[in-house]
């Protein structure tokens, strides 16, 4: 069912996409305990905690019975042990910490194995080739049990801050013909919000723009943009996968920046 009026929402991992979720939720009207490992300030209309998933440390702090929880922590580095200590230990503790109706998990599109250009949705089945998929799709497995558990893929965000690409777009390196697939950061947290609201959620969806693209033709409107001449392309077949959204979308969701050229 969806949420009732202003009930307490548990962000877990207010940082780039959580804290903008929490925002939202506040305006709205919403109670809101956001959780962080470090200081931070209270904002208007969010309670801040702090509190460590990982290790539990803070989470006895969490009211027991909260509307709903929202699990978008990110681990402190790109380890297999940091992996698990978050998504696994850490979410089971949380689990067992507070028992809501509504369960959001954010996962990753990593949980995917097509590498030649194919089209990916939820009835894809997941073949994770790296640890980061490996271990996401273990705790989505946490969450299945759970009535109100819904679980959303994002694909790659950018946003304010997140310059990795047009950094490189910058050089010279050779761009591939890989597929991309990215969602800014005000989408995701967005759909998230959405998702809190239907009464009737599925049990998984994507997050992604309206608009794959391959690398090359990003590298190329990036370099145009700064003025830059178009990259060189890596001779090499089609690679990488196009994430489709289409489950998100028919549920209400709209993205604000539909492809990479309105939220550059």
């Amino acid at each position: 069912m969806a949420l009732e009026s202003s009930p307490c929402v548990v962000i877990a991992g207010a940082g780039d996409v959580g804290g903008r979720l929490a925002a939202l939720r506040a305006r709205r009207g919403d109670e809101v305990i956001a959780l962080r490992r470090r200081e931070f300030e209270n904002a208007a209309g969010i309670r801040s905690l702090r509190a460590d998933i990982a290790t539990g440390s803070g989470l006895d702090q969490l009211p027991r019975r909260p509307g709903a929880v929202v699990f978008c922590a990110a681990p402190d580095e790109r380890s297999e042990a940091a992996y698990r200590a978050l998504y696994l230990d850490g979410l089971r503790r949380l689990l067992d910490a507070c028992d809501a109706p509504r369960l959001l998990f954010v996962s990753s599109t990593a949980v995917y194995a097509e590498d030649a250009g194919e089209w990916v949705d939820e009835a894809t089945p997941a073949r994770p080739p790296a640890f980061n998929g490996r271990v996401l799709l273990e705790a989505e497995h946490e969450i299945a049990p759970h009535a109100g558990g819904v679980v959303l893929r994002l694909s790659g965000l950018y946003g304010p801050g997140r310059e990795a690409m047009l950094r490189r777009a910058r050089t010279d390196t050779a761009a591939r013909p890989r597929w991309s697939n990215r969602i800014h950061v005000d989408d995701a947290a967005s759909a998230l919000a959405h998702l809190l609201d239907l009464p009737e959620p599925g049990r998984l969806y994507l997050g992604n723009d309206d608009r794959p693209v391959l690398e090359h033709e990003l590298v190329a409107w990036l370099r145009h943009r700064e003025g830059l001449s178009p990259p060189a392309i890596v001779d090499e077949p089609e690679s990488g996968r196009r994430v489709s959204n289409g489950h998100l979308r028919v549920s209400g969701w709209t993205p604000r920046y539909p492809d990479f050229t309105s939220g550059v």
